[in-house]
């Protein structure tokens, strides 16, 4: 499937009939070449500027490691398009709305954007878990929905993503998480099966549910390897025990149509 996400009035992005019923099936698909190449400069300046900003900020606290960001090696630099208005206008687009009314349906929330960063040579793998399971089992909720941009092309040397789906994980569902040592990385499959790898060029998306596993190797490029995630779910999920937002829980789609633009 190819298209365009340009501007909302050249966009031509959809998900075929066959994309869809392997979402369904599979807990994923691939759609390649969905962002046009102008949106997909200012997805890499927008990460270009927020690494540094990153990486300012640790050096001046003296941190290597804050959370799952490892300074140098790999980032999650989250929630910044309050602030970067033309991230704002990428998560909200309508090229984004159609995918989301194909695959989690037409009453659609943004709960998260990201961007994730493997350092060259150094970038560190990520360990087999579901979106959920960074969720409390305490928090109960409809699987969300992530968006996996690719700014630049990947495979297995650079760090892409591996997917394993539903059918020979054996779970359509969350499952706990353990947490790893020395990564805080949180792990939810130890078997065997490595996963279906996405080797797509930059500008593909890796469309999947947050209860599909998935993992990235380490990337031995001498390039970075940049996606950016971008997750909506089909309701506000809250914490039950503070009746608080998880995450973010901002109105995109009401019966189809875009009501934050």
């Amino acid at each position: 499937m190819r298209g365009d996400m340009g501007t909302d009035r050249r966009a031509t992005v959809a998900v075929t009939d066959d994309r869809k019923q392997q979402f369904d099936r599979d807990g994923y698909c691939i759609l390649e070449d969905a962002i046009a190449p102008a949106r997909l400069e200012m997805l890499r300046e927008e990460c270009g500027f927020l690494v540094d900003e990153c990486d300012r900020a640790m050096a001046t606290s003296g941190e290597a490691v804050r959370d799952i960001n490892h300074r140098g090696k790999r980032y999650f630099i989250s929630k910044r398009h309050a602030d970067r208005p033309r991230l704002r206008d990428f998560v909200f687009s309508e090229p984004m709305a159609r995918i989301c009314r194909a695959l989690i349906g037409d009453d659609v929330w943004l709960f998260n954007e990201q961007f994730v960063v493997k350092s060259a040579e150094v970038g560190m793998p990520f360990s087999w878990h579901q979106d959920s399971g960074y969720l409390d089992s305490g928090c109960p909720h409809k699987p969300y929905l992530s968006l996996w941009c690719a700014l630049d092309d990947v495979g297995e040397e650079n760090g892409t993503v591996y997917v394993l789906p539903f059918s020979r994980a054996g779970v359509r569902s969350r499952v706990d998480h353990v947490r790893q040592e020395g990564t805080n990385d949180l792990i939810g499959y130890g078997g065997d099966d490595e996963g279906e790898p996405a080797i797509v060029p930059a500008g593909s998306i890796v469309a999947f549910s947050s209860v599909t596993f998935h993992r990235s190797s380490a990337n031995t490029t001498d390039e970075p390897r940049r996606i950016f995630l971008a997750q909506y779910s089909a309701e506000p999920i809250t914490d039950p025990r503070t009746n608080e937002f998880w995450a973010l829980a901002t109105p995109f789609l009401e019966n189809g149509t875009r009501v934050t633009a």
